[in-house]
């Protein structure tokens, strides 16, 4: 297999290293969706909690992506809130999918996140349509399953995933929030993105990004 189709431990540091980067330069823009679709500090707790991954991602680790990956989990955990226990929770899932991997291909990266869908529609019970981060992350998961069966390079799979999780984020700027506290607030929902949603096309747009390095070096 090509070098540039799997990313190794290194890689995967990387990308979460650049995503926590990405979430503290976004917490005005977070906090700003989130005053017209909730509380008004989804920025606010994402930067605590990815403080807190920064912290744990100078630690030395073991060269086992699962259990980076639930380290970052559990760090986000702590921080609180709907939105570190969802997004914890993707991030714990993810680990527990990767456990024992040295280096990730197209099918793991798949696997790791299909089995993060699966336990946040289970834990909180929204689908697509319900103007939540699972609008940007289904589609961005379908495209990767499909991907997977396929014999789509990596970095172009992640590009194409990304794009996906994009367009569901946008998609919310036309929904009503059916969940969480953002439901009580009706029609004043409508015009703004899902801060979640922006958050997971964040996280795939980072991703894409470290692949696509990474085939150029």
């Amino acid at each position: 297999m090509p070098r540039e189709d799997r990313l190794g431990y290194d890689d995967v540091r990387g990308f979460l290293l650049e995503f926590s980067n990405r979430i503290l330069q976004a917490k005005s823009t977070l906090d700003a969706l989130d005053a017209e679709c909730g509380d008004g500090d989804f920025g606010s707790t994402m930067c605590v909690a990815f403080s807190s991954v920064r912290t744990v991602l100078q630690k030395d680790q073991d060269n086992d992506i699962g259990v980076l990956m639930k380290d970052v989990g559990n760090a986000i955990l702590s921080a609180g809130g709907a939105s570190g226990s969802m997004f914890g929770t993707l991030f714990i899932e993810a680990g527990k999918a990767a456990s024992g991997k040295k280096s990730l291909e197209l099918t793991d990266l798949a696997m790791m996140f299909d089995q993060s869908l699966q336990q946040i529609h289970a834990r909180g019970e929204a689908i697509v349509g319900d103007k939540t981060l699972v609008d940007a992350l289904e589609p961005a998961v379908s495209y990767l399953r499909g991907a997977a069966a396929s014999t789509t390079p990596l970095p172009l799979a992640l590009e194409n995933a990304a794009q996906a999780a994009i367009s569901g984020c946008e998609s919310t700027k036309q929904l009503t929030a059916k969940r969480g506290k953002a439901r009580y607030l009706g029609d004043q929902t409508l015009g703004f993105v899902d801060p979640g949603a922006r958050a997971i096309s964040l996280l795939f747009s980072t991703l894409a990004d470290c692949a696509k390095a990474r085939s150029t070096r």
